[in-house]
C-alpha cells in the first residue's frame, strides 16, 4: 500500500469576525479536500505537544511520528541538512532571517519577501572576521538563512524570539538572552552580530535600491531557533518503508533528510501563493512509482496567515484543493493504484493573530476499504466529530501507514 500526505502549512485557523465566525477552511471552496473528508475518516491531531514551541519544526516532526521532546533541536539544524551543510556535534546552528525593522519595531519577518538573489548578496557581504569566536553565515532562500557557531564555545540555551510571532513589537525588547549563565557569551555574541550588521545592511547597494523602489528593506538580521544536530531513526528503520519529501522549505526538506526521505525539488516551488502546485502534483505521482510514502508540503497558507491576509489565505486553500489535491486524486484513479491519502495542516496560523497557534489540527484520511464516518466536509469544527477522534503521538502516521 502506498501513502501520500498533503500538508497545507498553517492552513487551519480560528473563527474570523470578517467571515461571520467562520474559519478560512469553512469559507473556502474546496470540493476535493471535502471529498476526502466525506469518503474517508476524520478527526483532530495534537501536533504541538504540551511544553513544545508553536512551530513547523515541532509540528512536522509530530506528523511523521517523531517525539519532539526527544528529537527537536530547533529548525535551523533541519534547514542546514537541506542545504547540505554538515554540522559537527558541537556546532550550534540558528535560523537567521533578514527582516525589516521600522521605527524600532519589527515590520515583517521576511524583508518584504526579498528575492533570493538580493538576499544572497546581503548575507555574503556580512563580515565574518570581526569576532574571535568562529562562526559563519550561509545563504539560503529569500529571507531564510543560517548562522552556524563553530568550535564548541556556543550554547543553544538562548531565548530567541521567532520574528514572525512578534511583528509590530519593539525589536530591542526581543534580542537574544541567556537561559542560564553558561549561555551568556552566546547571547552576547548574537546581540553583537545583530548590532554590527545594521549599518552594513543600511548602506548596502541592495537596500539602497529597495529604498528607492519603495520596498521594505532587509535592514536587520534576526537569529533564532538555536540547536545541535539531532539524532533520529529513519522511516526505513522505524517502519521498513522508503519515503520522499516535496517542499520549497528547507526546514521540511532537512527534516526529510534526517528521516531518510529522498528530497524532490520542484522547479517553480516558491513557498508563496505563486508556487508550482501542478508541478508538485506531478512530482508526487511520479514519486509513487518508487516510494512507499510521499510527503507533499505547501507553505503558501502559512505565509498568508503571517501576513494577516484573509483573502489570500482563502485563495491559497482553494489553489491547494484544485491545483494539487485534485490532480493527485485523478492521477491515483487513472493509474489504478491503491493509495492512502491524508490531508492536514501542521499547525494553525490564525490570520487575526499573524502567528502560530497550538490548537489541534483537522485531519482527513482516505484509505481503500475503510468505512467513512459521518463527516461531510473538512474544517476545524466538523472533523471534531469524526471517527479518528483526537490523535496524539505517532497515531497519525501509524494510521496512514496502517502500522
Amino acid at each position: 500500500m502506498k501513502s501520500v500526505i498533503i500538508l497545507g502549512d498553517g492552513m487551519s485557523d480560528h473563527p474570523v469576525a470578517a467571515l461571520g465566525g467562520k474559519t478560512p477552511l469553512m469559507a473556502a471552496d474546496k470540493p476535493n479536500i471535502d471529498r476526502i473528508a466525506r469518503d474517508g475518516c476524520t478527526g483532530l491531531f495534537r501536533t504541538i505537544p504540551s511544553g513544545q514551541p508553536n512551530g513547523s519544526a515541532v509540528a512536522n516532526l509530530s506528523v511523521l511520528g517523531y517525539d519532539p521532546a526527544r528529537t527537536f533541536q530547533g529548525r535551523a539544524v533541519l534547514e542546514a541538512a537541506s542545504m547540505g551543510i554538515e554540522l559537527d556535534p558541537a556546532d550550534v546552528a540558528l535560523r537567521c532571517n533578514l527582516i525589516c525593522v521600522e521605527d524600532g519595531r519589527i515590520k515583517n519577518h521576511s524583508a518584504g519577501h526579498i528575492s533570493t538573489e538580493e538576499a544572497g548578496h546581503l548575507i555574503r557581504d556580512l563580515p565574518e572576521s570581526h569576532s574571535s569566536r568562529p562562526f559563519r553565515f550561509a545563504p539560503g532562500v529569500s529571507y531564510r538563512h543560517l548562522l552556524v557557531l563553530h568550535g564548541g564555545w556556543a550554547s543553544p540555551d538562548v531565548r530567541c524570539a521567532p520574528p514572525h510571532d512578534h511583528v509590530g513589537e519593539v525589536a530591542e525588547d526581543l534580542l537574544p538572552a541567556p537561559l542560564h549563565a553558561r549561555a551568556g557569551s552566546t547571547a552576547a555574541h548574537l546581540v553583537e552580530l545583530y548590532r554590527k550588521a545594521q549599518p552594513i545592511l543600511a548602506r548596502h547597494p541592495v537596500n539602497v535600491a529597495r529604498r528607492r523602489a519603495g520596498k521594505d528593506e532587509a535592514n536587520a538580521i534576526w537569529p533564532w531557533s538555536p540547536g545541535h544536530r539531532p539524532e533520529m531513526r529513519t522511516l526505513q528503520q522505524r517502519f521498513g518503508i522508503r519515503g520522499a519529501v516535496i517542499s520549497a522549505v528547507d526546514l521540511v526538506m532537512g527534516l526529510g533528510r534526517y528521516a531518510g526521505m529522498e528530497p524532490i525539488r520542484v522547479p517553480g516551488a516558491t513557498g508563496l501563493e505563486d508556487t508550482n502546485y501542478e508541478g508538485k502534483a506531478r512530482a508526487c505521482l511520479e514519486a509513487l512509482e518508487d516510494f512507499d510514502l510521499v510527503y507533499v508540503h505547501v507553505e503558501a497558507t502559512d505565509e498568508a496567515g503571517h501576513a494577516r491576509d484573509l483573502l489570500q489565505k482563502i485563495r491559497c486553500i482553494e489553489h491547494l484543493d484544485r491545483r494539487l489535491v485534485a490532480p493527485v486524486l485523478e492521477g491515483i484513479r487513472t493509474r489504478g493504484i491503491e493509495v492512502t491519502l491524508a490531508v492536514l495542516p501542521d499547525h494553525p496560523t490564525p490570520v487575526e493573530l499573524g502567528s502560530h497557534a497550538n490548537d489541534p489540527v483537522p485531519v482527513a484520511i482516505l484509505a481503500p476499504g475503510t468505512e467513512p464516518d459521518a463527516v461531510q466536509a473538512y474544517d476545524e469544527e466538523q472533523v471534531a466529530g469524526g471517527a479518528l477522534g483526537m490523535l496524539e503521538g505517532d497515531a497519525f502516521i501509524r494510521r496512514v501507514l496502517k502500522r
